[in-house]
C-alpha cells in the first residue's frame, strides 16, 4: 500500500470538518483518477485528509481495521463496490464512519444514497454530510452493504473476465450474462426466509433497493431497516434472462409472475456444495450460507 499524500490543514472557519482517510483502488479506478484528483482538490480547502493507494486485494480491508478513531473520523472509499465492501468489513467495531467516493466498475451504495456526480458534492458529503447508521447484511461472517447472492446471479458474477472487466466495465457483467443463458447453469438453489422454504435458481438478498448500478431489483428495501428483501427469480433459459434483464432496466421486475420479493430478516441458501456467493459483486465464500443484519451499524456519510 502507498500512501501519497496528505491534505492541507484546516482553515479556521472550517475547523468542525472531519478527519479524513481516503482508501483508493487503483485498478478500479484507473482510468477515473482524474475524477478523483478532483474530488481531492475540492476537498483540500475544507477538511484535512491522507490518501493511501491500495496494492493488492485485502488492503482496503486491512487499511480500515488499522484506522485509529481518535486520528480518523471517516474514511472514504474510493472506487468500486468491492473497495466500499472492504472498508465496510475493516470498520467492523470502529467509531469511524463511511464515504464514498465512487470511481469503480459500479458503486450501487452511491446509486442508492443518492450521491451527486459532481465532485464538489462529493467533498462535502465526506467533509459535512449527514452522518446516518445504516445496516449491514453479514454472509457466513463476511458484511455486506448492498446484496448477497446465489444460483444464476453467483454464477454470472464467478466467471466474468477480471481482465474484460476491466476494459469494458458493466458490460463484460452482460456478456457474461448472454453467454452463461445458453448454458446449464441454472442449478435448483433451497432458500428459508425466517424458516419458510423457497425453491428458485437465481435468489439475490437485496439489503437496498438498487441492483448492478441505478436499477431498482427491490423497491420496498431500505439500508435504514433491519430486513432483507429476497428477490426469487425461478425462470430458466435464455428467454427467461432476457425477460428479467429487460424488466430490470426498465423498472418492472417485481411484476414479473415468476419473480418473488419476499421480506426477512435470517436467510439460508444450500444447493450443491462450492456453488459461489456473491456479496457486493465478487464472490468470497460458498453454499451453505447464512445471511442476517450485523447486530452493528455503520454511519455512512450522506449528502446533506
Amino acid at each position: 500500500m502507498n500512501i501519497d499524500c496528505v491534505g492541507d490543514a484546516l482553515a479556521p472557519a472550517t475547523i468542525a470538518a472531519r478527519r479524513i482517510l481516503v482508501v483508493f483502488n487503483p485498478v478500479a479506478g484507473r482510468k477515473r483518477r482524474p475524477k478523483l484528483d478532483a474530488v481531492l482538490a475540492a476537498l483540500k480547502p475544507i477538511a484535512p485528509f491522507t490518501l493511501i493507494e491500495t496494492t493488492q486485494r485485502g488492503d482496503a480491508e486491512r487499511i480500515a481495521a488499522s484506522a485509529d478513531p481518535a486520528e480518523v473520523d471517516l474514511i472514504a472509499a474510493a472506487g468500486g463496490d468491492g473497495t466500499v465492501n472492504e472498508v465496510v468489513n475493516g470498520l467492523k467495531g470502529k467509531r469511524i464512519a463511511l464515504g464514498v467516493i465512487p470511481l469503480g466498475t459500479a458503486n450501487v451504495l452511491a446509486d442508492e444514497m443518492g450521491l451527486p456526480r459532481r465532485t464538489e458534492a462529493v467533498a462535502r458529503a465526506l467533509a459535512f454530510g449527514s452522518l446516518q447508521p445504516i445496516r449491514v447484511g453479514v454472509a457466513n461472517g463476511r458484511r455486506f452493504v448492498m446484496m448477497a447472492g446465489a444460483g444464476f446471479d453467483a454464477n454470472v458474477v464467478h466467471r466474468v473476465s477480471l481482465a474484460l472487466k476491466k476494459k469494458i466495465g458493466p458490460l463484460a457483467y452482460v456478456l457474461e450474462t448472454f453467454k452463461l443463458a445458453f448454458s446449464d447453469a441454472f442449478q435448483e438453489c433451497d432458500v428459508v426466509i425466517d424458516g419458510v422454504a423457497h425453491r428458485t435458481v437465481s435468489t439475490v438478498v437485496c439489503n437496498g433497493r438498487h441492483y448492478g448500478g441505478p436499477f431498482v431489483a427491490a423497491p420496498p428495501a431500505s439500508l435504514r431497516d433491519d430486513l432483507f428483501h429476497v428477490v426469487l427469480l425461478k425462470g430458466r433459459g435464455w428467454l427467461s434472462v432476457a425477460r428479467y434483464g429487460l424488466a430490470l432496466i426498465s423498472g418492472r421486475l417485481p411484476r414479473l409472475s415468476d419473480v418473488a420479493i419476499v421480506p426477512g430478516r435470517s436467510v439460508e441458501l444450500a444447493g450443491l456444495a462450492d456453488q459461489p456467493l456473491q456479496v457486493d459483486g465478487d464472490v468470497v465464500t460458498a453454499l451453505p450460507a447464512r445471511i442476517e443484519i450485523d447486530a452493528e451499524p455503520v454511519m455512512l456519510a450522506y449528502p446533506s
